[in-house]
């Protein structure tokens, strides 16, 4: 059973986002920490509706 708050994985040196069911944007969190927004990727959302987020598309 898979049952994680916050999964986080890194492919091809960027941070992708798989799962948040926290109210801690980890986004804003992990820029805020230096990291470049091109070097986050909402994972959780389809590749489609990624280049709508301020983040990188993959």
């Amino acid at each position: 059973m898979y049952g994680c708050f916050i999964h986080l994985d890194i492919k091809d040196n960027k941070i992708w986002i798989q799962q948040n069911v926290t109210e801690i944007d980890i986004g804003q969190e992990l820029v805020d920490l230096g990291v470049l927004k091109e070097d986050i990727v909402v994972g959780f959302h389809p590749p489609y509706m990624r280049q709508f987020t301020e983040f990188a598309v993959s």
